[in-house]
């Protein structure tokens, strides 16, 4: 009778024979196939970091009132209204902005997103600016598994959330020269 690990009356016996180079082989592979799922896992983990980064391009806003291209300013993303669901798009002006010398400038080519840090899986520590209401909130950006866009506006510890969806206007992402 053979000395197995699953027969209860050698297992003893099995533990104590002397080792093979079979046996160290099977443990080598063991351990390399150990370390490449971990490797595999890691590997994941930060491509799906990675894809969350991934906030870059025109995107329809919650509201579905308007398009803002995000592209890379220096190394970080910053967005631009390009586009305003509105008869007079063109004439619209920053007309709730505090500061009465910015009054006058156009909403269209209005850059509303800046000033983000990559951190893990989203970009944190940036500023969004609402041309609606003339503020400027703490916000955060992170691309989710669906391929929407998730943007937070936040006041300290306090966030809203807002869903945008990839926009169609691929050809204002290409025209808009917001790279830089």
């Amino acid at each position: 009778r053979r000395n197995t690990p699953t027969s209860p009356l050698s297992r003893k016996a099995f533990e104590q024979r002397p080792r093979t180079k079979a046996d160290h082989m099977i443990r080598t592979l063991s351990i390399l196939a150990a370390l490449a799922s971990g490797s595999l896992a890691s590997a994941a983990a930060n491509d799906a970091a990675n894809d969350a980064l991934d906030v870059y391009g025109a995107w329809l806003t919650q509201k579905q009132n308007s398009v803002v291209v995000i592209s890379k300013c220096d190394a970080a993303p910053c967005g631009e209204i390009v586009w305003i669901d509105a008869p007079d798009a063109d004439a619209l002006t920053d007309t709730e902005n505090p500061d009465a010398a910015l009054r006058a400038r156009p909403l269209l080519g209005l850059k509303m997103l800046y000033g983000f840090e990559a951190k893990k899986d989203q970009w944190k520590k940036g500023r969004i600016y609402d041309p609606e209401t003339g503020k400027t909130y703490g916000a955060r950006l992170r691309r989710l598994e669906d391929g929407a866009l998730q943007v937070k506006g936040c006041i300290g510890p306090i966030c809203q959330t807002q869903i945008w969806t990839p926009s169609e206007m691929k050809a204002a992402a290409e025209t808009a020269s917001l790279v830089k």
